[in-house]
């Protein structure tokens, strides 16, 4: 009896440091080499949100990436998935001045490689925007009639 109480606790702290390790793995998910040059890798949302909870997240995100880059100072080299979401934010990057681009091979090098990841999260959903430079998320709060944040925002710039 004493053996199967141990190995509860056990596999459930295996389970978190696994979960954790998965999470801090994802903030190397750019698939930047050393110099930041390598492609964009493909972002990723769940099909089944909402038009209006994608649109509204990326209403409230893509502002808050204005700041940091400069409003609509660049060109943004994006890979969307086919989800609701992806549309959304490449509306709001051209309502907001950017110009957007599927291309990977991008004559001007100042294009900055945006990737995204949407998951969800204890009933929630994380959104998290990674440039070379630059990490923008927060949590949201969903219904059928859009989206509300749940966190404060969290923006991480790198060196």
């Amino acid at each position: 009896m004493t053996t199967c109480l141990f190995v509860r606790p056990l596999f459930a702290r295996t389970l978190v440091v696994v979960m954790a390790a998965a999470l801090v793995s994802g903030c190397a998910g750019l698939g930047l080499d050393a110099f930041g040059t390598s492609g964009v890798v493909a972002s990723t949302a769940p099909t089944e949100m909402t038009t209006m909870a994608a649109s509204a997240i990326a209403g409230d995100l893509v502002p808050r990436l204005a700041e940091q880059l400069g409003q609509g100072k660049a060109i943004i080299v994006l890979k969307p998935d086919s989800s609701a979401f992806g549309a959304a934010l490449e509306a709001a990057l051209r309502t907001w001045g950017f110009a957007v681009t599927m291309e990977e091979k991008v004559k001007d090098q100042s294009g900055i490689r945006l990737a995204y990841v949407v998951a969800p999260v204890d009933g929630q959903i994380l959104v998290r925007f990674s440039t070379s430079s630059l990490e923008i998320g927060r949590i949201y709060a969903t219904s059928g009639t859009g989206a509300i944040p749940a966190s404060p925002i969290s923006v991480m710039q790198r060196g």
